[in-house]
């Protein structure tokens, strides 16, 4: 047992025994619910996930790599310290690729998800410059949006309309009045 912390607590295993200590503590507080994720996207083969799950994977394999080549060969420090970074980020890399299916990217939404959207109007009407409607998201949510209308036409609270455009300056949706014919009309 005095040969392995020898081992790990001289160079070039220092280096990665520290990290390591770190990642171990990271996760000792996780298990206690403390959230440290910082939610930085990494590159280089490794985004995708988040990035504790990938110094949780790349650190480990790199100080082990580093622990049994030194144990294994005699001098060669520096290349032995080289050697299992690369071993870890390529070990990292191949274990993200399946990992990246459970941490799907979830797109934020846009206002322009509405346009084309059927809105039911919910002032008492609808102007060039005043009027709201309620519009329902693709995820089933609903949102009262600022909308305008360029005619004269009779857009009042309850009424379906079309929005048709957005507006950025203005932060506003553009509508129009949805036809509605009678049975046997059109």
């Amino acid at each position: 047992m005095g040969d392995f912390f020898a081992v790990a607590l001289a160079f070039p295993t220092v280096i990665l025994s520290i990290p390591l200590v770190f990642v171990l503590l990271f996760w000792l507080l996780a298990a206690f619910g403390v959230d440290l994720d910082a939610g930085v996207e990494l590159a280089y083969g490794l985004g995708g996930v988040p990035t504790s799950v990938v110094v949780s994977l790349l650190v480990p394999v790199a100080w082990f790599a580093c622990l049994a080549g030194t144990t294994l060969v005699d001098g060669f420090d520096v290349v032995i310290l080289a050697g299992s970074l690369v071993f870890g980020y390529v070990v990292a890399r191949v274990a993200v690729i399946p990992l990246r299916h459970l941490y799907p990217t979830i797109e934020s939404a846009s206002r322009n998800d509405f346009v084309g959207k059927v809105c039911v109007i919910r002032t008492g009407t609808v102007t060039a410059s005043f009027g709201q409607a309620e519009v329902t998201a693709d995820d089933g949510s609903s949102a009262t949006v600022q909308v305008r209308q360029a005619g004269q036409d009779p857009l009042t609270a309850g009424v379906t309309a079309l929005i048709f455009d957005y507006d950025q300056d203005g932060e506003f949706f553009w509508v129009a009045p949805i036809p509605t014919y009678p049975l046997g009309e059109h």
